[in-house]
């Protein structure tokens, strides 16, 4: 999308010119400026921005093979800028498909590294089965309940989130306040639960 926007603007400055006298003309900018517009939009690069699309969300998605087919695609496209940004995901894809296994994790500390490493990385279900680990074996660690309810937001799981937060701020309550500028509870900023759960002074004065 960022590419079609970057063409209409190469478009105004080069043979914008006669674009503009066009438009003055007829009278009709709107219908001047979209025939100018579908003139210079090229059906192969919208065909190669859909497919780099679908290739990213993918990679997201943690679909490895499935990214990698749609962004070997996207190098028969004629967009260079297209195929060196595909060529940077296929580079994590790569790594994420033949990283080697993780190393013999022990300790509560060293499951919830790894949580947090591969969350930061998008790898959804690897992180939680690490965090899982470490609540196992620290069950009243709230630093990993906390990773856990960040986790649940990031995933769109509003009800396992709540109940993760309050049992991380039960156990030690000063998370109440690093949860009101963490970016990671986005999801949860419209539900009353969350306002109340993060700030219950308002909910003793009545407001």
């Amino acid at each position: 999308m960022s590419k079609k926007a970057r063409v209409t603007r190469t478009h105004a400055s080069s043979g914008g010119s006669r674009a503009k006298s066009q438009k003055t003309k007829n009278g009709n900018p709107v219908a001047a400026h979209a025939e100018a517009y579908r003139a210079i939009v090229d059906p192969q690069v919208e065909q190669q921005l859909k497919l780099y699309e679908e290739g990213v969300q993918a990679l997201h998605q943690q679909k490895y093979l499935k990214a990698k087919q749609l962004l070997e695609k996207v190098y028969a496209g004629p967009s260079k800028e297209l195929n060196d940004r595909a060529q940077v995901h296929m580079r994590i894809i790569e790594q994420r498909m033949n990283r080697p296994q993780a190393a013999n994790l022990r300790t509560p500390e060293e499951f919830y590294q790894a949580g947090i490493a591969t969350m930061n990385l998008g790898r959804w279900d690897e992180a939680r089965e690490h965090l899982l680990r470490a609540r196992k074996l620290a069950p009243k660690a709230d630093y990993v309940f906390y990773a856990m309810a960040a986790l649940d937001c990031l995933t769109g799981e509003s009800e396992s989130a709540m109940e993760n937060l309050k049992i991380a701020i039960q156990l030690r309550p000063e998370n109440r306040y690093h949860a009101r500028n963490d970016e990671d509870f986005a999801f949860l900023q419209e539900d009353p639960r969350f306002t109340e759960l993060l700030y219950p002074e308002r909910e003793g004065s009545g407001l």
